[in-house]
């Protein structure tokens, strides 16, 4: 028979009191894993960095951090504790709305159109008239077989086999429209002019959407917007340093 023993250690001033002791038994529970630190890494629209500071400006060393201030890429991305592999990294980026994206102004991308018809029939909230907008429908609708139509009759006029196929698009197209749209993510919505280009390869043709205005427009908010947080940067946290790439 085994016997089980407990050893005691009684202080120096031990008055004879009564001493309670209490023996569990059974395994010791499993210690909770040790784990890394997480990096905090953030991306989000162009005020990211500027909301992030406001509300931590006592827990951050000023001097071991910096704001790089791409404005190609229209963003500006915040490091805190530079030097610590576990840094913190907020990314602010000055996004193009979600409608012009889907519209693909200044872009590759190609219209059928039929189908940019019936996707500005979905989107005719973002017209400025909306008599303009059933126009447009109207015509992208019936675009390839009114196209088709004009070429035979200029071709009968004519007594020509020319095939004027880029002259009839010219001119059955639109010169330009108004659409009323945010240009970037988060922003209020602006007025601008459209143009349709077409592109031809025989008797196919492509349209894109083009606008100079949004362009001018896109290049001017890029650099105010920028220079307004960089601003509210330096108001709150002026030992941050700024650098441009």
């Amino acid at each position: 028979m085994s016997e089980n023993k407990l050893n005691v250690v009684v202080p120096k001033d031990y008055s004879g009191a009564p001493i309670e002791v209490v023996l569990r038994e059974g395994a010791a529970p499993d210690l909770l894993e040790i784990k890394e630190p997480e990096r905090v890494v953030i991306e989000g629209t162009i005020d990211a960095p500027f909301r992030w500071l406001e509300k931590r400006i006592e827990l951050i060393n000023q001097k071991a951090s910096n704001i790089i201030v791409n404005r190609d890429a229209m963003g500006i991305a915040l490091t805190i504790d530079e030097t610590n592999y576990y840094q913190a990294d907020i990314r602010g980026i000055l996004q193009a709305s979600k409608e012009m994206v889907e519209f693909g102004i200044n872009t590759e991308k190609k219209w059928e159109p039929i189908k940019l018809s019936k996707f500005f029939k979905m989107h005719r909230a973002f017209f400025k008239d909306k008599s303009e907008n059933m126009m447009l429908v109207s015509t992208l609708k019936n675009f390839k077989a009114k196209i088709n139509q004009d070429i035979e009759r200029s071709k009968e006029e004519n007594g020509s086999k020319v095939d004027n196929y880029s002259q009839v698009v010219d001119s059955n197209l639109p010169k330009s429209f108004k659409l009323n749209i945010p240009l970037f993510k988060g922003f209020a919505c602006e007025e601008i002019e459209v143009e349709i280009y077409a592109d031809v390869d025989g008797r196919d043709v492509s349209l894109s959407l083009v606008s100079a205005g949004a362009n001018e427009a896109i290049e001017e908010y890029k650099n105010k917007v920028i220079d307004e947080q960089l601003e509210q940067i330096r108001q709150i946290t002026p030992d941050i340093v700024i650098i441009e790439v």
